[in-house]
């Protein structure tokens, strides 16, 4: 993989798993992910506004269609990532989230894009998925919420994979650029999440006076994230790119036992060492 491609995930992936050790915190559901996404929109609109100012570019209709279905994917994700953090513990939600999405993304863009990246790459792919599912598949003192959390991760996963591809065909393809694609999305986002918040009354604002800590950090932190990696792939096939990022997996897995004293840390740092093989194999592709 691109060096630069890789710098670009690997710092994405450090940001990524801050911003959700912050989401974990906060049990509301749609509220929250209508309010992180319009702060992002907020922090990123007029950005966009200056890029296209300064590039001279013209917009184009395909952006705004690009655009409105990762918002669909977007929000169908932040709602169930949300319900999965309700129920299930960060170190399972997390890792089988983070570790199912890239593989269907790989599997996806080897046999519908016709990406090859190599057996090495792949070698790695699979490394990085194998190390998920040690992290995230350990015994269990709750075997229901074990068992929820292993529901909404691997649901999560599958709305990683069709924004993760969506995405990948939108910068490259469609050629949106990643910025002015990424900051229409969440304009898109939180206006497609209004109806909901307007109909639960103060519950919102009651919701940013207790968490508007969490709120800035997720709604500032995840586009930074996503933007890496949206740069990342028009650098990088997304078959290399989507199971990269997934080194994040190793910050939460240690940030779930040591903030917030999720069990089993022998578990997650044998998982860690096999996803850091993955990535090393991914790097060497």
């Amino acid at each position: 993989m691109d060096g630069t491609a890789l710098a670009f995930v690997l710092v994405a992936a450090v940001v990524h798993a801050g911003w959700n050790l912050a989401a974990k915190r906060v049990d509301a559901g749609a509220r929250f992910v209508f309010l992180y996404y319009t702060v992002s929109a907020v922090v990123c609109a007029p950005l966009a506004v200056a890029a296209l100012i300064v590039s001279g570019e013209r917009p184009h209709w395909t952006w705004l269609v690009a655009a409105l279905l990762t918002a669909v994917f977007h929000v169908a994700y932040g709602i169930v990532l949300q319900r999965g953090y309700r129920v299930g513990d960060l170190s399972v939600v997390y890792p089988l989230a983070r570790g199912s999405g890239p593989l269907l993304s790989v599997l996806a863009a080897v046999v519908l894009l016709g990406e090859r990246p190599g057996w090495l790459g792949l070698a790695g792919a699979l490394l990085v998925v194998a190390g998920v599912l040690v992290i995230g598949l350990g015994p269990s003192a709750d075997r229901r919420a074990r068992r929820a959390g292993v529901f909404y991760g691997l649901l999560t996963g599958v709305t990683i994979a069709g924004y993760t591809l969506w995405d990948d065909h939108s910068v490259n393809a469609l050629a949106v650029p990643p910025l002015i694609y990424f900051a229409t999305g969440a304009v898109l986002q939180s206006l497609l999440l209004a109806p909901a918040a307007l109909r639960s009354g103060g519950q919102v604002a009651t919701l940013w006076r207790a968490h508007w800590r969490e709120t800035l950090v997720v709604g500032m932190l995840s586009p930074v994230a996503y933007l890496l990696v949206l740069y990342a792939m028009r650098r990088a096939p997304v078959s290399l790119v989507a199971p990269a990022r997934e080194v994040s997996i190793v910050l939460g897995g240690i940030a779930a036992w040591i903030v917030l004293g999720e069990a089993n840390p022998v578990r997650r740092l044998v998982g860690s060492t096999v996803v850091l093989a993955g990535i090393a194999a991914i790097a060497a592709s």
